[in-house]
């Protein structure tokens, strides 16, 4: 299915509110998906025998930095048997206050893969996944304090008497 395709299908399927918009500009094109429908959507391109997006190649948080306090996640879907591609989006603001953590419906349920993923965005972006089966940090120790990916970040001068560069 072409990219005009898969989103009027998404339209048909669930309304014209799903898709915030379209990124076609850049190598790739994207879907802007309302987060809300996020889980959704990937459900039905993975069990839609016309797209059959079976595999998350790739999920990758985004701070779009502290003039927009927006915060979001890049999807990269492929279909092994179509052999196609497909990037999805969503975002939303978020005052970057680390209380409050900018919150995303986690597609853990529709991809194992995204397991390890989305914990890879919540460690270094801060970026809380609704419906994790497991999210805790991945990469950094337990008691790190902040994001280091984070544009805003600022790094301690020590972790545990342990000078940081």
């Amino acid at each position: 299915m072409s990219f005009d395709e898969i989103t009027q299908l998404l339209t048909d399927k669930f309304g014209a509110d799903v898709i915030a918009g379209t990124e076609t500009g850049g190598l790739q094109p994207a879907l802007l998906i309302h987060p809300d429908h996020i889980t959704a959507v990937c459900l039905e391109l993975r069990n839609n025998p016309n797209t059959y997006f079976d595999f998350l190649s790739c999920l990758t948080g985004v701070d779009y930095g502290t003039e927009e306090n927006r915060f979001g996640v890049v999807y990269h879907l492929a279909s092994i048997p179509y052999q196609t591609q497909l990037t999805l989006k969503i975002s939303k603001e978020n005052n970057r206050n680390l209380n409050d953590l900018p919150a995303f419906p986690s597609i853990t349920s529709v991809y194992r893969t995204a397991d390890w993923h989305e914990r890879e965005a919540y460690d270094l972006i801060g970026i809380f996944f609704e419906g994790h089966p497991d999210l805790r940090r991945i990469l950094l120790p337990d008691d790190w304090e902040g994001f280091p990916l984070r544009k805003d970040y600022k790094t301690a001068e020590f972790y545990k008497g342990i000078k940081i560069d």
